[in-house]
């Protein structure tokens, strides 16, 4: 899989870079492709945080009111 990383959903990003960890655990990338995959890897790892601080961001944004409903509020 190649393109626009941050236009990935979290799953299709995670399973790209365990595609990539399996190719260079397996040692038989050369070193340009092995290089390129770690870069890829490394930039998807990135993105796969960022997704899940956001969603741990909305679930803090949901917040349980005294009368035990939920209620949410924006994050900024």
């Amino acid at each position: 899989m190649t393109g626009d990383i941050a236009s990935l959903s979290f799953e299709d990003a995670l399973t790209e870079l365990e595609r990539i960890v399996r190719g260079l655990e397996g040692g038989q990338l050369k070193l340009e492709e092995a290089i390129a995959s770690y870069e890829r890897g490394a930039a998807l790892r990135a993105h796969c945080e960022n997704k899940l601080r956001e969603a741990e961001e909305r679930v803090q944004a949901i917040v349980r009111r005294a009368d035990g409903t939920l209620e949410t509020r924006n994050v900024d």
